[in-house]
C-alpha cells in the first residue's frame, strides 16, 4: 500500500482478535543493551524505536495502541525485535506520517511499519527490509449500483473505477481490469471513498484486508467485496522502512527472513488477516 489506509473511518471499530504475541524473550547476555557493538546504529542504546502511523488502523494496529502487539503490523514489529534481541519493554513507538517518512532526510526512528509498498524509486530516498507481506488486491462497491452480480473482470470493463494514484491498487486497476474508460485516480484512499459514496464513480480497488475491513466494520457503509483481482504482474510487498544506508538493514532483513522461514509471519497472517480475506471471490 503506498499510503494509510482509510484514515478517517476506521479508529471507529476495535473488533476483538486473541493476543498473539506475548512479552518477547529477554537478554542472555548479548542484547542490544549491554553491548556497545550491538547499540551501533540505533537511534537511542539498548531501545528499538519503532514508527507507525500518526494514527493506526486495523488490521494492522488495533485500538490505535502498538504497545499492545495487537493487530498484524504490531506482532510483526515485536516479533522482529525479539529477533534483534530486545525485550518487549525496550521497544519505543513513536508516530509519523506516512508521506514524511519516505521523504530523505534523517529519521528519528530506527524501522517504521505501516504497510510501505517496497519500490525501486523509493529505495532511493529509503531502505527496507525483505518484505514481511504481500497483499492481492480488491474492488469494492456499493450495493444495488452497477457493480452488483458482477463475477468476472470483463464485467467490470464497462465500470467507472477509481483508486490513489500512484499507488499498487491504481497499478493493478490498470493493468488487471483495463477499464474502457480511464481509471479516476486521487490524492488519498479517502477521496476515492467519498467519490464511490457520490455516485461519482462505481467501485474503487483497495489492498484486500483494507477493503474486506471496510466493508464489514464497516466503514463503506452498503458495501461489498466484487473480488480478489489477480496480481497482474504487480507484487505489493510489504517492507520495514529505514533510513537510507542505515546500518541496520541487514541485521533487519535477516530477522524478517528467519520469521519468514520459521513459519511465525504465516501464523501472524493466520491470526490477523485470514479472517479479512476469507470467501473473498477470485475475479478472473
Amino acid at each position: 500500500m503506498t499510503r494509510p489506509i482509510l484514515r478517517t473511518a476506521l479508529a471507529a471499530t476495535a473488533a476483538a482478535l486473541a493476543l498473539v504475541l506475548a512479552g518477547c524473550a529477554g537478554d542472555t547476555g548479548g542484547t542490544a543493551s549491554g553491548s556497545t557493538d550491538a547499540d551501533a546504529g540505533y537511534i537511542t542504546p539498548g531501545k528499538l524505536t519503532v514508527a507507525t502511523g500518526e494514527t493506526a488502523y486495523e488490521p494492522y494496529v488495533y485500538d490505535d495502541d502498538p504497545a499492545s502487539g495487537k493487530g498484524f503490523e504490531a506482532a510483526v514489529a515485536y516479533a522482529v525485535a525479539e529477533q534483534l534481541g530486545f525485550a518487549k519493554e525496550d521497544v519505543v513507538w513513536v508516530r509519523t506520517s506516512f508521506e514524511s517518512a519516505i521523504a530523505p532526510g534523517p529519521k528519528n526512528f530506527d524501522i517504521n511499519i505501516q504497510q510501505y509498498t517496497i519500490t525501486d524509486e523509493r529505495k532511493q530516498a529509503v531502505d527496507f527490509s525483505t518484505p514481511y507481506y504481500e497483499a492481492s488486491q480488491s474492488v469494492v462497491a456499493l450495493k444495488g449500483g452497477k457493480a452488483q452480480g458482477i463475477t468476472d473482470i470483463a464485467g467490470l470493463k464497462a465500470l467507472a473505477i477509481g483508486a490513489m494514484t500512484g499507488s499498487t491498487s491504481a497499478a493493478t486497476l490498470e493493468k488487471a481490469i483495463a477499464p474502457a474508460t480511464a481509471p479516476s485516480l486521487y490524492n488519498s484512499n479517502e477521496d476515492a471513498v467519498a467519490a464511490l459514496k457520490a455516485g461519482q464513480i462505481d467501485a474503487i480497488v483497495l489492498d484486500t484486508p483494507t477493503a474486506y475491513v471496510a466493508v464489514n466494520a464497516p466503514y463503506i457503509e452498503n458495501s461489498f467485496v466484487v473480488g480478489e483481482l489477480p496480481a497482474a504482474g504487480i507484487p505489493d510487498q510489504w517492507g520495514l522502512l529505514l533510513a537510507k544506508d542505515s546500518p541496520l538493514t541487514a541485521k533487519v532483513s535477516a530477522a524478517v527472513d528467519t520469521l519468514r522461514e520459521n513459519g511465525t509471519l504465516d501464523e501472524l497472517k493466520k491470526t490477523w488477516l485470514s479472517v479479512l480475506t476469507e470467501g473473498v471471490p477470485q475475479l478472473q
